[in-house]
């Protein structure tokens, strides 16, 4: 395996790690990173959607390196399955989770944002590669 496809696949790992710790944790560890507060939620880019753009970029970025990292092999469309099925699950999650609160403008941000990345890779491999 490519040296640099490994980099990417231990980048995608983490990142996968780390946005699940972010997600499952009862209450915002980024708020709290920010503000000293598990309750108050960071607004990183103001904007009118509020906090959902945030969600949007990140599962486009987990999306964009979880399927860089599998382009070639045979597993593609398993990633490409898990990734959809992470960005409903763990929206879905808020529901039982403590702290949290489940919004439908952040499960649509989740969906953009994975599939907005399954197009842009799609787009690649057909211009790349001649096929999907």
């Amino acid at each position: 395996m490519d040296y640099k496809i490994r980099i990417v696949r231990y980048l995608y790992k983490l990142s996968l790690v780390g946005l699940l710790i972010l997600y499952l944790f009862p209450g915002s560890l980024i708020g709290y990173f920010f503000y000293g507060d598990f309750d108050k939620q960071p607004d990183m880019i103001p904007n009118p959607m509020g906090t959902s753009i945030n969600h949007a970029i990140a599962f486009f970025y987990l999306t964009t390196i979880g399927l860089i990292s599998y382009l070639n092999q045979s597993s593609f469309k398993k990633i490409l399955i898990f990734l959809v099925t992470l960005s409903l699950f763990l929206e879905l999650s808020h529901l039982i989770i403590p702290n949290r609160s489940f919004q439908s403008l952040d499960l649509f941000a989740n969906l953009l944002g994975t599939f907005s990345a399954i197009v842009i890779i799609f787009l690649y491999k057909k211009f790349r590669y001649g096929k999907i």
